[in-house]
């Protein structure tokens, strides 16, 4: 008998390899043997596999039963594989078209019912199929995921017979639907009052994709400014959306509840680990980073989290990416966030407008800031510090402040902008590119020199303020950067106060 060949794909980070099913019958005595690196959940497709192909009404072939999951030096793991061995055992003992399945890719995990469960990342591999010009076959579950992908030619089945019946020619599999999005409710700036140097950092950090950090005392709106930076940024482009929907599928299929093209906002609590941060596992999967993918990640109670898993956000901010190393298995994931930090200005929480009810020295002051490494504020972009509402300016029958979509049409004028002039966001510029797009003349080129030399920066915080400040001009509709757009960006550096202060 020929070797029967299904295909599938693996799930190597959020890419999906292919996965060649090679399956032979051979005589001898009764056995069921999967080769190819698979790991425990593979080896039991065995008895899965089994149990559905007899239930489903078919005969399970009395021989001797080789499965190789090509390329054997690729890990495989899970039960995404499980409907693949079965149409290969099916197709090598003749009970289906093998040629049937030359033009097709199989995933899902099979019920001893013989029904199709979901098994996630699907939507990578509806991508890869698509690529390859081949039809995915899947659950409903992760049919609808993978159908996010408009190339993609994706059909769905309930029931191993369904897809059975479908190869040999005896009805066909409904066409996958993408769920309908859903538009987010987003809060509005609007409803913040005052703190107008917060709200205008806010908008200059949006439109250059710079990091944020927020330092003041408990009340002043810090996390209310952050919530609403989502809704001040542009919409996705679709590649943009389909590779982070890509990344939270590794995770579950709860992104489909809402509108996936949406940016994502993650906000994890001060008590997540480094792993939860970045990711892993010994089957690596993405962390709060990668989920925070063209997003933003929300850092509350910033100096509560442990110095050490602070830390292990230094690489990704400056390269986008994050690589998880284990013993067997190593993956990359993407890490392109924005990130936004919150903080109080002291251990007790209270600010200097209330000094005589704060009780912190200027040592223990000086010992909280520095609970965040000088590496990881210089990758901060902007600080600024958030005072407390004075009671006058929470009245509800105040002035309406501007709301977020007005300042969003601003933040998408200027991100046009840099697209059109340099093919990407200010804050990735770097080298040449930041030399020509944000050139300064010889005085602001000495102003920023003093600073420099006053407030001991380092090389990588004079160039993030050449960043803010071609953003701030990229705002103000100016072809180059003049004295004021520098000013401004000099006066988001809070944190080198601080520095020459300690």
């Amino acid at each position: 008998m020929p070797i029967a060949i299904a295909h599938a794909r693996a799930i190597d980070g959020i890419h999906a390899p292919p996965v060649a099913i090679e399956t032979h019958l051979a005589n001898g005595l009764p056995a069921f043997q999967i080769v190819g690196l698979p790991e425990a959940a593979v080896r039991e497709s065995r008895d899965r596999v089994r149990a559905a192909i007899q239930t489903s009404g078919f005969e399970f072939p009395r021989r001797r039963i080789t499965v190789n999951l090509a390329p054997a030096d690729l890990p495989k793991d899970g039960g995404r594989f499980d409907l693949g061995i079965a149409l290969g055992i099916l197709a090598a003992s003749q009970q289906i078209p093998a040629t049937a399945l030359e033009a097709r890719e199989f995933l899902g995990e099979l019920g001893l019912d013989g029904q199709l469960r979901p098994v996630g990342g699907s939507l990578a591999a509806g991508l890869a199929a698509a690529r390859a010009g081949r039809q995915l076959v899947a659950s409903p579950d992760d049919g609808a995921e993978a159908a996010l992908a408009s190339q993609a030619d994706v059909v769905c089945a309930g029931h191993l017979t369904e897809v059975c019946a479908a190869l040999a020619g005896r009805g066909e599999l409904a066409a996958a639907q993408a769920p309908p999005p859903v538009a987010p409710s987003r809060p509005d700036l609007a409803d913040v009052r005052g703190q107008h140097l917060a709200r205008r950092a806010l908008e200059i950090a949006a439109a250059g994709g710079h990091h944020l950090l927020m330092v003041g005392p408990p009340g002043s709106g810090k996390s209310m400014l952050a919530a609403r930076i989502p809704g001040i940024l542009p919409p996705m482009s679709e590649d943009e959306a389909l590779e982070t929907a890509a990344i939270h599928s590794l995770r579950g299929t709860e992104h489909l509840r809402g509108d996936w093209r949406a940016r994502p906002f993650r906000s994890p609590h001060h008590t997540a680990s480094g792993v939860a941060l970045v990711g892993g596992g010994s089957t690596p999967r993405p962390g709060e980073i990668s989920l925070a993918h063209q997003g933003v990640l929300f850092l509350d109670e910033l100096t509560e989290f442990d110095r050490s898993v602070l830390d292990v956000l230094r690489e990704p901010l400056e390269t986008g990416v994050i690589h998880i190393s284990r013993a067997a298995r190593q993956a990359e994931f993407p890490a392109r966030f924005q990130l936004v930090g919150a903080m109080n200005p002291c251990p007790q929480g209270f600010d200097c407008d209330l000094a005589e009810r704060c009780e912190c020295t200027p040592e223990q002051r000086a010992r909280h800031r520095k609970r965040l490494s000088a590496p990881l504020l210089d990758r901060i972009d902007l600080a600024i510090e958030v005072p407390r509402i004075p009671p006058s300016e929470l009245a509800a029958d105040g002035e309406p402040a501007e709301s977020s979509a007005a300042v969003a049409e601003r933040v998408a004028r200027a991100r046009q902008r840099q697209l059109e002039r340099q093919g990407q966001l200010n804050s990735t510029l770097d080298g040449p590119e930041l030399r020509r797009h944000a050139a300064l003349d010889a005085q602001d080129r000495q102003l920023l020199d003093t600073a420099a030399e006053r407030f001991r920066l380092s090389a990588r915080a004079y160039h993030r303020i050449l960043r803010v400040a071609r953003s701030i001009a990229d705002l103000d509709d100016s072809a180059t950067i003049a004295t004021r757009h520098l000013t401004e960006a000099l006066g988001y550096r809070a944190l080198d106060h601080w520095r020459t202060q300690s």
